[in-house]
């Protein structure tokens, strides 16, 4: 099976078998979302979910944050580790929002990558949850089940994986695709323990089935 058929096959089972996939980030607003992707970077969605319900609290706008003390905004979302570096981004990246474009999120990808913090992973988050735009998020489970399938081959570099997957995964797919990566990453093909290829929806097409 040529790497084409093999993707549209895998999309075609985690469709049936995770049809309401989605973003697992809580979010209501686009900016909101910029915020908890940088947040979530080391550290659980759930746990992000959490954090930015008292930040939202003390700062309910892109205004607020864009004024508050970098230390203030520490002080909130210093449980989702790496306090200093992540409240500075939201800092500056809010700021920008506020001055540069009237306190919107630009639905521009090269636009989006020059806001502090926001790399190509988080570009294509926003671009496809906020814009509806095609987009390819390669996080940690999308590069391991990836693999693992057969998609790429012995390619761990994000960028990478994100630029062979766009050879042939149709555009209108990447997004959620991605997220059903997501899903199956965290119940079936988990990182931590054997992979359960057993129960595995693609365990008849995967080119590493029966991993010992």
């Amino acid at each position: 099976m040529r790497k084409r058929e093999l993707a549209l096959e895998v999309i075609d089972r985690l469709k049936k078998e995770y049809p309401d996939a989605g973003c697992t980030l809580d979010y209501d607003q686009a900016w909101k979302l910029l915020v908890s992707v940088r947040l979530a970077a080391q550290c659980t969605d759930a746990r992000v979910n959490v954090v930015v319900e008292k930040l939202y609290a003390r700062y309910p706008d892109v205004d607020a944050l864009a004024e508050a003390e970098v230390d203030g905004i520490e002080e909130i979302v210093r449980p989702c580790g790496l306090g200093k570096s992540k409240a500075r981004d939201i800092s500056a990246c809010m700021k920008i929002l506020r001055d540069e474009y009237d306190g919107y999120v630009p639905d521009d990808f090269n636009a989006l990558l020059k806001l502090p913090g926001v790399g190509r992973k988080s570009a294509n988050l926003i671009m496809g949850d906020v814009f509806g735009k095609p987009a390819i998020v390669t996080d940690t489970h999308c590069i391991r089940l990836c693999n693992r399938i057969g998609l790429v081959k012995d390619i761990k570099e994000p960028k990478k994986v994100e630029m062979e997957l766009w050879k042939i995964i149709p555009p209108e797919e990447g997004s959620d695709f991605c997220h059903r990566l997501v899903y199956h990453g965290r119940d079936v093909c988990t990182a931590r323990t054997k992979p359960y290829c057993e129960k595995c929806c693609l365990n008849d097409i995967c080119r590493k089935q029966g991993i010992k």
